[in-house]
Order: structure tokens, then C-alpha cells, then sequence
């Protein structure tokens, strides 16, 4: 990985879900335990349930209802709070982010958190990981009304926090949403290589990947 240039570097915005929280806890959520539940509810084996659930979670990738909590309560029946809830000991920070945050805060760089996370699922993990204090903002996508992956939603986080994108470093496990703040302008783009923690290793393509928070301090 690369070092960064951190004299160029005003505002540093974060993903939350796989790049300072593992994924282990949203993949574990989606693919096993919400089928596993839809399955008992609707009396249906898992085969079925997952025949169901993957063409709808293939239909609604990258847009906003994709990761709207009361949208998949209306679509399955279902309340997908409750069921979050059910599996909440999973959620967890990866190792260091929270050295990484604290020495942003002691390197006077502004911190926002950007999720695509809806405002109950961003809720339901401050309640087990204590981000708030090093945050000076934490934005969901949704009060914007764009997914992170659109343009808009990048026109309406300048307008609101009023950021350099030129002079601002993003971290995100997403390629596409990356590219999108690529687009908007933002100078400083990491991937993340292992945003699960029980998962493989990711090819990152054409972005340098962030390996280890501690080794992203250095320099700092």
C-alpha cells in the first residue's frame, strides 16, 4: 500500500459497513440468517427461500432500496430490524480502525462517516461500536435520497458539509462507489481488501488497497 500524502489531505470520509465495521456481520445477515428466517416464516424450505431472495436482491443492488431497512420489511414480510437485532454480537470493528480514527482526531483531520446504511441499521451498530465521538459528521445516504453510487449523492455532500474533494482521502470496500467519487473529483481513493473478515481476499483492480489501519497511521 501506498503512502499516503497527509499534508495534502484535509477531510478524510469513511464507509462504514466492511471498511471500519467487518462485513462478516451484513454478509452472515443477507445470505444466511434473513433467508434462513424468511424460509420459517413463509413455511418454505431454504432452497426456495433463497430461489426468492436472490433474483430481489440482484434487482435492487446499488440503489437506495437495496439498503433500506423499511423497504425489505414491506417487500418480505418481515421485520428486518427485529431480525438484525437477532444477530447484532456479530457486528464488529476491524482491527485498529479505532487507533486509525483516534489519531485522525489527534491530527486535527475531519472525519465523516458516509454510509449507504439506513438510519436504523446505523443506530442498531452505534449501539454495539462507539464511532460517534470521532466523527465530526455521520451521513447516511438516505438523507440525501441517493445511493453513494449515484452522482447526485456526491453534489449533495459537497453541498452540505462543503469538502475539497481535491484535498480529501475516501476509503470504501465498494469498486463502484469508489468510481463514483473518483468521477465527483475526490484526489485520495482506498480500497479494502478484506472487507470480511472470514472471507477471501478481493481483487481491488485498478485501486490501491488499505491493509492494516496501523500501517495507514504511519506518517500521519
Amino acid at each position: 500500500m501506498p503512502s499516503l500524502p497527509w499534508s495534502a489531505i484535509d477531510t478524510v470520509l469513511l464507509d462504514m459497513d466492511g471498511t471500519l465495521l467487518d462485513l462478516h456481520f451484513d454478509n452472515h445477515f443477507w445470505l444466511e440468517h434473513l433467508p434462513r428466517r424468511y424460509a420459517e416464516h413463509h413455511g418454505i424450505s431454504r432452497e426456495q427461500a433463497d430461489a426468492e431472495l436472490l433474483p430481489l436482491f440482484r434487482d435492487h443492488a446499488g440503489q437506495l432500496n437495496w439498503y433500506c431497512l423499511d423497504f425489505w420489511t414491506r417487500e418480505l414480510k418481515l421485520s428486518v430490524r427485529d431480525l438484525k437485532r437477532e444477530v447484532a454480537h456479530l457486528i464488529a470493528l476491524r482491527p485498529d480502525a479505532d487507533l486509525f480514527l483516534a489519531a485522525l482526531r489527534l491530527h486535527d483531520k475531519r472525519a465523516v462517516l458516509i454510509t449507504n446504511a439506513h438510519r436504523d441499521s446505523l443506530s442498531l451498530k452505534l449501539e454495539r461500536v462507539e464511532l460517534e465521538p470521532w466523527f465530526d459528521r455521520l451521513i447516511s445516504s438516505h438523507d440525501y435520497g441517493y445511493p453513494k453510487e449515484d452522482p447526485q449523492f456526491w453534489q449533495a455532500l459537497q453541498a452540505d458539509i462543503g469538502f475539497d474533494p481535491a484535498r480529501s482521502l475516501f476509503i470504501d470496500d465498494s469498486l463502484p462507489i469508489l468510481r463514483a467519487a473518483r468521477q465527483f473529483g475526490v484526489g485520495h481513493l482506498l480500497a479494502v481488501r478484506q472487507p470480511d473478515s472470514r472471507g477471501a481476499l478481493k481483487d481491488t483492480e485498478e485501486f490501491a488497497a488499505q491493509d492494516s489501519y496501523r500501517t495507514l497511521i504511519e506518517g500521519l
